[in-house]
């Protein structure tokens, strides 16, 4: 059932941003509810950052239209400023001043903050309290960028690679700190290039790529969009001849096969039942393997399904 306009906290239409002769965002339409974690997934490249800042107030939009919690960045700024928080893909702090003191110094610019001390606490970082910014390391300096995007008490939240540079118990910290907020019924709208991360947390996920959202549903429905439940990948041994990917096609169970660059990819449906017949057909085809592996269908399978590219590709 699609949403009423009442139900959503995003709501973007035909947004439009270029670079001179390169198109970021090219008439991109978008709805994100109340209340859900929504994941925008893409390579480098595909306008996720350049769409979550024009969304953010920080970047102006070719043409096209954003409407946030009700409001225009236009008529609505202001208020939309104390509704908001952002936390960046990268965010430069003053190296003097300690984390107490930062947080401090963000939370002056709110009418409603949480206290200092209670939002330390929810990024984890008491015992950083009073060092210096300048001597946290990567993964506390992202869990501060963290806090002050959350010093506010936003009801609608950015998060553009949150878990870029944490170590995974930290990366689990901030999934729990998501799955607080979502539960709070306040709004996320998250970019990663970490698929566990986008299944883990999103309700819905859309896929960008070259501007446009191409793909857009749940994580589950996505996945099963593919008709299949596992992945083959293999390589060739060097020196050997590329293998004849039509015939691989016409396996039993075999729905889509992908090659790039000396790496074939198959989806198929059964995998104890496909993998014998891929070996024997390599066999037959006289191609040796470097390598083979086998998963359960992912995120970026369907988005290399979709684009023949993977999500960490520049």
């Amino acid at each position: 059932m699609e949403a009423s306009h009442t139900d959503i906290a995003l709501r973007v239409r035909g947004l439009r941003k270029a670079y001179g002769e390169v198109v970021a965002v090219d008439g991109l339409d978008l709805d994100v509810r109340e209340g859900e974690c929504f994941g925008l997934l893409g390579p480098n490249g595909a306008g996720k950052t350049t769409t979550i800042e024009i969304c953010e107030g920080l970047l102006d939009a070719d043409s096209g239209s954003v409407k946030l919690l009700g409001r225009t960045w236009e008529q609505g700024g202001s208020e939309l400023k104390q509704l908001l928080g952002m936390q960046l893909q990268e965010t430069q702090f003053t190296d003097k001043l300690t984390v107490a003191e930062t947080v401090r110094l963000f939370r002056s610019f709110y009418r409603h903050p949480l206290t200092v001390e209670e939002t330390i606490a929810l990024v984890q970082l008491e015992q950083k309290r009073t060092a210096r910014v300048g001597q946290l390391s990567g993964g506390q300096k992202q869990r501060l960028a963290m806090a002050v995007a959350l010093v506010g008490d936003p009801r609608f939240f950015f998060l553009d690679e949150p878990s870029t540079g944490l170590d995974p118990q930290a990366r689990r910290q901030v999934w729990d700190l998501v799955d607080r907020f979502k539960a709070s019924g306040r709004t996320v709208l998250l970019t990663t290039h970490y698929m566990d991360e986008a299944e883990r947390l999103c309700n819905r996920v859309g896929i960008m790529n070259q501007g446009r959202v191409i793909a857009l549903d749940t994580p589950r429905a996505l996945i099963a969009s593919l008709g299949a439940e596992h992945v083959i990948e293999f390589a060739a041994a060097e020196g050997q001849r590329a293998p004849d990917t039509d015939a691989l096609r016409k396996l039993a169970g075999v729905r889509s096969v992908h090659a790039r660059d000396g790496h074939v990819q198959l989806h198929v449906e059964y995998l104890h039942a496909a993998v014998p017949a891929v070996l024997a057909e390599l066999e037959a085809q006289g191609v040796s393997l470097a390598e083979l592996r086998t998963h359960s269908a992912t995120l970026e399978d369907v988005f290399v399904s979709l684009t023949g590219r993977h999500l960490r590709d520049e």
